[in-house]
């Protein structure tokens, strides 16, 4: 069963890239930060580039709320070297490769035909996931509502419907 939102985030430790040299990263070694972890379903495909590119946008605002942007997808790390190279430059934020579909599979995003789905989860310093919207992979998310998201639940606060920063809560 995949992991609910209350529970502990699975920890994992996969391959990766970031700032074109190859890296190995475990959730663990975000402890302390809140972490905003992505899967898509494939590099070198029409919608994906879309979703990192706007990742990449905000992540200087996701880095001053204090956390670290992931993206991940069952491609190895030498196919995200390639396409970062090819279709980006350079990502402000790693992508990692998930190529034997564990942290796929205990997210809860792994389709039968072994890809993922467009799967958002954000994750408390404390190792706890806070949140999981999971969708389409016809349809791109919306990176401003994962980091409006995340400032509402940084505020420890019940915040309501359509809430921004700045704004009363419920509390």
């Amino acid at each position: 069963m995949a992991v609910q939102v209350g529970q502990s985030a699975p920890d994992f430790a996969l391959k990766g890239v970031a700032g074109g040299e190859f890296i190995d990263v475990k959730l663990s070694d975000y402890r302390g930060k809140w972490v905003v972890l992505f899967f898509y379903p494939l590099d070198f495909t029409f919608v994906c580039p879309t979703e990192i590119q706007g990742f990449a946008k905000h992540n200087e605002e996701f880095e001053k709320l204090g956390a670290q942007v992931l993206g991940a997808s069952v491609d190895s790390e030498h196919s995200h070297k390639a396409w970062i190279e090819r279709d980006f430059g350079s990502l402000p934020f790693p992508l990692l490769s998930d190529i034997r579909r564990e942290a796929t599979d205990a997210y809860g995003v792994l389709l039968p035909d072994g890809i993922a789905l467009r799967g958002t989860f954000i994750i408390d310093p404390e190792g706890t996931l806070k949140y999981a919207a999971v969708h389409s992979n016809n349809v791109g998310r919306n990176t401003d509502e994962t980091l409006r998201v995340l400032q509402a639940l940084q505020t420890g606060e019940l915040c309501p419907v359509d809430w921004r920063p700045g704004q009363a809560t419920l509390s």
